[in-house]
């Protein structure tokens, strides 16, 4: 089946239904025009942009994965677990998803509070500059700095007011990596750690708990990844046979990231379609 799957294909792109730039639609418009052959839309913590990217994947002749980004943390560092192919409506999974929602809309209306202190910035300007019912996050918050003139870009706000860090940060909620593991396994779908050799490296300790809870393998063509921690995720992913992908992380233009920089072996990604029983690919 690998020969005729969609390619290349990109599995981490992000649409104005989280934290990037772009409708569904137009990313789905974008990956065409760079030349790919298959997205997975995987937006934070949210579904809402399903529908749309799978009515232009067809109306374009695009491959589609449906997915999510979700938020974990282990022993105080975020953890990203990348979902494919889950059903949305399976309670467990939905509920963790409201709940992670929910949380982020408080998180982001107190973050704005205390920025206001020293920045004129309300929540109505935050409000401003979310498209829809999206997820609103820290990229609203620098988008509204940067609209209101206090800092350049996304990269300047990430640095200075909303770095973690910082006086005026908010931690939220996130559950452990292995419950969001479990979750996506039992609503059908496959979990994928994000540019796992990134920022933070997990413990053999944690990799073989989430291995136990049927994590299915690593997103290890990233630009974030070190080539190290790359090679020892490599490592383990041979010995335990377990899927390998590459992806762009793609924001618009809210990070420099480009469509198509890694992407997924068509084999791997032959894998994650037989192994997805929540949700249907869309093959355009």
């Amino acid at each position: 089946m690998s020969d005729s799957l969609p390619s290349p294909a990109d599995l981490h792109v992000h649409s104005n239904r989280s934290d990037g730039t772009e409708s569904p639609r137009e990313v789905v418009r974008q990956a065409r025009a760079a030349g790919l052959g298959l997205i997975g839309l995987t937006d934070h913590d949210t579904v809402s942009g399903w529908e749309e990217a799978a009515s232009a994947a067809r109306e374009t002749g695009m491959g589609l994965l449906p997915g999510a980004e979700f938020s974990s943390k282990h022993r105080g560092g975020g953890v990203h677990v990348l979902g494919y192919l889950f059903d949305p409506t399976d309670a467990p999974l939905a509920s963790l998803m409201s709940r992670v929602r929910d949380d982020r809309l408080g998180r982001a209306e107190r973050l704005v509070g205390n920025l206001s202190r020293d920045y004129p910035l309300t929540w109505d300007d935050v409000l401003a500059q979310r498209s829809g019912d999206a997820t609103i996050g820290r990229p609203h918050i620098a988008d509204a700095l940067v609209a209101a003139g206090h800092v350049a870009d996304r990269e300047e706000a990430f640095r200075g007011p909303l770095h973690p860090a910082g006086r005026y940060y908010v931690g939220h909620l996130a559950p452990k990596p292995a419950d969001v593991v479990r979750a996506l396994v039992g609503a059908g779908g496959v979990a994928i750690i994000a540019h796992p050799a990134g920022r933070g490296m997990l413990s053999d300790e944690a990799i073989r708990e989430l291995l136990d809870a049927g994590l299915a393998g690593f997103e290890l063509g990233h630009r974030e990844n070190s080539a190290q921690g790359a090679a020892r995720l490599r490592e383990i992913a041979d010995a335990r046979n377990l899927i390998v992908t590459g992806s762009s992380d793609y924001h618009g233009a809210g990070k420099p990231n480009v469509l198509g920089e890694h992407t997924t072996d068509p084999v791997m990604l032959e894998r994650i379609v037989h192994a997805g029983t929540g949700a249907e690919p869309v093959f355009g």
